[in-house]
Order: structure tokens, then sequence, then C-alpha cells
């Protein structure tokens, strides 16, 4: 991948290792610019997750979190069906097209209008409403292999506030998943240290064979994200 040198993992597959180190870019306050404006702008040219997304032609340095995770556990495999939830601006969605291989389907969902990724279907749909949940499901009658979720609010910079909502956000991709996925489906899905994810985790212990949380180099040290995987989903019939 770009700029990115790759190995074998244990299963044959290709896999992305860790971004290269950019050098270093000073970044001056300017006159009417924030200090955390000055600070989230130096943050942003000296990330080499940035600089390799561009280099790549991924919409986000998202994209890596989903390709270091899906290196390790081999969830993407050509002829899945996937359903990528909150997928605008579109990373996750490149990153499982490409590792579909033309064979299998991604469906992009979210609430904001989102640019079109070729080999994958944009659906504009509000998540919290259960209309168009009920149209979701509609588009995959007979179940989807994989759902992900990097989905996250705009933060209000009011912790705990902030933390029930991401909370809440990883509780409807849970929902949806158990809605949506065959027997033996995933669910990767974003939460947050200190968000409550305790209780979800639990249930779905109940609902899936193996959960576990995993953070991704390209996952930021300082931010409090991990994601919930969720592998070996158990139909109705079989909990």
């Amino acid at each position: 991948m770009g700029g990115r040198e790759r190995g074998r993992g244990r299963s044959g597959r290709k896999t992305a290792t860790a971004a290269p180190r950019e050098a270093g870019v000073r970044v001056r306050t300017a006159k009417g610019r924030k200090a955390s404006s000055t600070r989230w702008l130096r943050r942003q040219l000296n990330d080499p997750y940035v600089a390799a997304a561009a280099r790549r032609g991924y919409r986000s340095r998202a994209a890596w979190k989903l390709a270091e995770i899906d290196d390790r556990f081999g969830l993407l495999r050509p002829g899945a069906a996937v359903i990528d939830l909150g997928a605008a601006p579109g990373g996750w969605t490149q990153v499982a097209v490409e590792r579909l291989r033309g064979r299998g389907r991604v469906l992009a969902v979210d609430r904001a209008a989102m640019a079109p990724v070729d080999g994958a279907q944009v659906l504009r749909l509000d998540l919290a409403d259960e209309g168009d949940v009920a149209r979701l499901a509609g588009e995959v009658p007979d179940g989807c292999d994989i759902v992900l979720s990097d989905m996250a609010i705009a933060a209000t910079g009011h912790r705990p506030t902030d933390q029930i909502r991401n909370q809440a956000l990883a509780e409807i991709a849970g929902d949806i998943a158990r809605r949506v996925l065959r027997p033996g489906g995933a669910l990767l899905a974003k939460t947050f240290h200190g968000g409550g994810a305790a209780p979800m985790m639990a249930a779905l212990k109940r609902d899936f064979a193996r959960v576990r949380t995993v953070k991704p180099a390209a996952s930021r040290s300082e931010s409090a994200e991990v994601y919930i995987l969720a592998q070996g989903f158990r139909a109705a019939r079989e909990r």
C-alpha cells in the first residue's frame, strides 16, 4: 500500500505494517487562529497516517484502522456481504471494496450525503429512524456477513455527554448487526474507554462466540477510542 511496507500475516494474507514516519512540520500560530487550531493543524501535518492516506487515495486516515484490523483478523474476504454504518466520507468503504476484490457486496450507509465509491452501494439513511433501519434490512433479505461501524458524534466538549452519545451509536450498530447478520457473521464497532461499554460487551458475548476489544496502531494513542470485535454470530435458534 502506498508508502508502506507489506508483509504476510498468519493466514498468508498481505498485511499493512505501520505507516512511515514523516519529517516534522512546524506550524506557527497565525493571527486570528486559536492555539487549539494550531495544535490540530500541526498534528495533521505530522501524522504519517494522514500522509499515507493521501498517497493511497483514501478519503480518511481512518481507512488504515480498518486495514490493520483486517490484516490481523481476516474479516473482509471476497464474496462477503458487508454493511458499513456511518460510512462518510468513505475511507472504510474503500478498504472494504478493495479487500473484496470485486466479489461480494458493500453497502455504505450514512445520514449525511456521501460521494459514490466505485464498487459500493451508498444509502442515505438515518439509523436512529426505525423506518430507515427496516429499509436497510430489506436491502439484505438473505443477511450479511460483516457489519462495520466507525460512527462517532461531533464532540460537544462535555466528556460525560459525549461518552453516552457515542456509546448509544455503538449500541445501534450492535442492534443492527443482530438484525442483519448471518450465522457466523462479525461486528466491528467503535466505542470509547469509560463510555459504558461493559453492558454491551456482556450482551454481545451472549450472541457471538468471540468478543474482544482492539486498538489498531493507526488509532492515536491519546484517543480513548477502541473497537469492539464480535465474531461468530449465533442465530436466535442457536442461543
